[in-house]
């Protein structure tokens, strides 16, 4: 375990972010007004089309000009602009933890990232754990202004609880109705199995991306001789005898692991990302994520 002081958002990671946008491969109908352009027609300033007046329809809109010309009556259409609801829901247990950097830090940049991204879009933004009170939701947050409210709101995040990964997601579903962007932050790295839980969040018709965070000790361990292993979550003790064909064992377990988080996600319609910890955000969002089609 190490305890990492680094900001979650740097300067440089910034000026990389504003230029980009989440997206969507749902369509989602907002509540508010935000920047992003809307398939349905509405009042904004950005022309979209005409079509015939119908009695009831707002006189400001129609087009006198063409009314001159053709002696019909037309009404101009503009293309809507909608916000997006954006949720990260971060896993806090304290197998997240662990690792330089920890997993759990590694997890509030991510969040944070994406959810800068979101306030420069004026989308709605809203960071959640696994832990958190089914009375208690995390704040909306809108806007740049939001930035440092957001940054104090990840910072004061700690690994605690001893709630399960299915119950931490059932919990969230229940606080939240809406739709809109979901991206899980795990290790996945739970004794009850994840698959409950990511059946919930199928059941929840949002845009699901799943990225599971595994630190460089869990995917490259360099250990030898003999050990007594400690599980962090519930003290669970085993002795082994670091050997090679252990370590072998124990990769191929990991990948086959892995592989199943993988095909349950993407035979239920869910993005999934490994995310390596040795891997900096910043390429992470703008490279690996993009290519997922979660930003542009």
């Amino acid at each position: 375990m190490s305890t990492v002081s680094a900001p979650l958002l740097s300067p440089e990671l910034l000026a990389q972010l504003e230029s980009l946008e989440l997206v969507s491969r749902k369509i989602f109908r907002g509540r508010m007004k935000g920047e992003r352009r809307s398939k349905r027609k509405g009042q904004s300033v950005e022309f979209a089309d005409f079509r015939p007046y119908v009695s009831g329809d707002d006189l400001r809109f129609i087009d006198w000009n063409l009314f001159a010309r053709l002696d019909k009556l037309f009404l101009k259409m503009f293309l809507e602009e909608e916000d997006l609801h954006f949720f990260a829901l971060i896993d806090t247990s304290a197998s997240m933890d662990f690792g330089s950097p920890t997993k759990l830090h590694y997890a509030k940049q991510l969040a944070a990232s994406l959810g800068f991204i979101g306030l420069c879009r004026a989308d709605r933004v809203r960071i959640e754990t696994l832990n958190q009170d089914l009375r208690r939701p995390g704040p909306v947050l809108r806007g740049r202004h939001s930035l440092w409210r957001m940054v104090q709101h990840l910072d004061a995040i700690a690994s605690a609880g001893d709630t399960t990964l299915a119950q931490g997601v059932k919990n969230f579903c229940l606080r939240n109705s809406g739709r809109g962007i979901l991206v899980l932050i795990s290790d996945m790295l739970d004794k009850h199995g994840y698959e409950d839980a990511l059946r919930y969040l199928v059941a929840q018709q949002m845009d699901v991306y799943v990225i599971q965070v595994l630190s460089a000790e869990e995917l490259d361990p360099d250990l030898k001789g003999d050990l007594r292993l400690v599980d962090c979550e519930d003290d669970e003790a085993t002795e082994i005898t670091v050997s090679p064909a252990l370590i072998k064992r124990y990769r191929e377990t990991l990948a086959q692991f892995t592989s199943g988080v993988r095909e349950f996600c993407t035979r239920r319609g869910m993005n999934y990302l490994l995310a390596d910890t040795r891997l900096p955000v910043e390429q992470l969002v703008s490279n690996y994520l993009r290519k997922r089609g979660l930003v542009r």
